[in-house]
């Protein structure tokens, strides 16, 4: 038994102590970084910057390598692995999107089939472009009540795996940006069986199997590997992530040589500090933290409720009773105006006037992102303000465009596509070599190939990869987006109004 698996280790953040421990002998830094502990800040930033960045430090004595661990760092990821119920944990100083890429890497050779859930973020699809693998893109479940994409459905997934047995393992997002999602066992169960693995992106479910009101994690529930973006719904700094794993099935070895290319050969150690800080907090009081928070996010569901203005979705917890999803983050809260005075756009707006500041808005819904670590200060003032808005702006019930989410909703993609080549010497080519693309109108696209990956952003997830056919119906809902304010990655679209097509 690993001595990190002792229950009273759970007390202790090894890194972060140590980095402490270090700062306080007051030494002198005749190493990186140049700043020197904070010396060299300026004396504007010294209010929010001169704390931490007196712990900024690097690979000097006693404070371990994040590449080759075997210090305060190893302790601090294998408490890590206690906590989250990994076998395996590493710390990621470049969010999940590093993670992504060195799952698919480990587990892809050039020309390798994998299967992947569509809606999945760009860092896959870049993934598959350094792995060179091929893709087989399942199309995911619609909501009827929202329209927004989820999960797939397993009965797709055997599909796929009937038709590509070759298929080296499934890849998934779950939750959704919405915090939808589905009980994974099955998925886990039914590619352990034929000798493959499952994958999963579980960047917004980093506090899931803490609390049994939230959903059960996918390490529990089977997954062979899985990221989590520790900062987004936990207390870890931005781009602060795990990278779990868990069998036999997944090659760790692999896994540490990837992670080694593609993390920064100077990683950040306030960042790691807020990792192990982050995992004592959940390994020491995860479930009563958890527990303020539902209990917040309930009353704002009430007070919402009292104004008859607002609709907010999911209603259940923990389980939903919708067909394209069956579990749901109490935390993540989707509202709209249910009288359709307001788009989507404008609340947001109207929010953001009054300092309240959402994760995002599509075309019919604004997500408001709770946390553990939001404060009845907090919730008093949102609910306060869409009170004003029901005072100050009259329901008018008005017809609006029919709604256009900016999360994949694919009803004119095939359930299962052929295998998609994202190679990145084709990426290169292009931009080394003239007149392998140009740029056409919306119009003239369809039926072209598309040279862009457009990403509505946020929340960064592809609408077209590239090497696919623009269709009509994929065309109009591009512009529908944009009518609505939408921003995309990847493609001068937002701008131009226009895409680019292989010649």
């Amino acid at each position: 038994m690993n001595s990190n698996q002792n229950p009273e280790n759970k007390f202790k953040a090894p890194l972060y102590e140590a980095m402490v421990a270090h700062q306080a002998q007051n030494p002198v830094s005749l190493h990186v970084p140049g700043h020197k502990s904070g010396q060299g800040l300026l004396a504007e930033g010294a209010p929010f910057l001169e704390h931490i960045m007196s712990i900024d430090y690097t690979e000097i004595t006693g404070l371990d390598d994040l590449h080759h661990p075997e210090g305060v760092i190893m302790e601090a990821e294998q408490l890590a692995a206690a906590c989250f119920g990994a076998d395996e944990t590493h710390f990621l100083i470049g969010g999940s999107t590093v993670g992504n890429i060195a799952m698919i890497s480990a587990v892809c050779e050039r020309g390798d089939v994998i299967l992947v859930q569509r809606n999945v973020h760009k860092s896959v699809i870049h993934g598959l472009m350094l792995a060179g693998a091929k893709a087989v893109f399942i199309a995911p479940s619609v909501d009827p009540e929202t329209r927004l994409a989820t999960s797939v459905h397993i009965d797709a997934v055997k599909q796929a795996l009937q038709q590509y047995p070759e298929a080296k393992a499934l890849f998934m997002t779950n939750p959704n940006y919405y915090g939808m999602g589905v009980h994974l066992a099955p998925y886990a169960e039914l590619m352990h069986a034929q000798g493959k693995m499952l994958l999963v992106d579980e960047a917004h479910g980093a506090h899931y199997g803490f609390h049994p009101e939230v959903p059960t994690s996918a390490l529990s529930q089977g997954a062979d590997a899985v990221v989590q973006s520790t900062h987004k719904m936990l207390t870890a700094m931005t781009m602060g992530a795990m990278l779990h794993l868990k069998g036999p099935r997944i090659n760790r070895e692999a896994i540490r040589r990837l992670l080694g290319m593609l993390q920064s050969s100077s990683p950040s150690y306030p960042i790691m500090a807020s990792l192990d800080l982050a995992r004592k907090r959940m390994h020491t009081e995860g479930e009563a933290w958890l527990s303020e928070g539902i209990t917040l996010v309930k009353e704002f569901r009430y007070k919402v409720d009292q104004m008859n203005r607002f609709h907010y979705f999911p209603r259940e917890f923990p389980a939903s009773q919708s067909e394209a999803y069956e579990t749901a983050d109490p935390f993540k809260v989707t509202i709209c105006d249910v009288t359709q005075t307001l788009s989507a756009a404008e609340l947001k707006e109207r929010l953001e006037e009054q300092g309240i500041y959402v994760e995002m808005s599509d075309g019919r819904h604004v997500l408001l992102v709770f946390s553990p670590a939001s404060s009845q200060k907090d919730l008093d003032k949102v609910i306060g303000v869409l009170a004003n808005i029901c005072l100050d702006v009259p329901a008018q019930k008005k017809e609006l465009h029919a709604p256009i989410s900016n999360i994949l909703k694919l009803p004119y993609y095939t359930q299962i596509s052929s295998p998609i080549v994202f190679d990145l010497r084709e990426i290169s080519r292009e931009g080394r070599e003239v007149g392998t693309y140009r740029q056409v109108s919306v119009e003239d696209a369809v039926g072209k190939r598309s040279a862009d990956m457009v990403i509505p952003y946020p929340p960064g997830i592809p609408y077209l990869y590239p090497g696919e056919v623009i269709t009509d119906t994929v065309a109009e809902a591009l512009l529908q987006l944009a009518a609505n304010g939408i921003k995309f990655q990847g493609t001068e679209f937002g701008q131009t109004h226009k895409l680019k097509v292989y010649t």
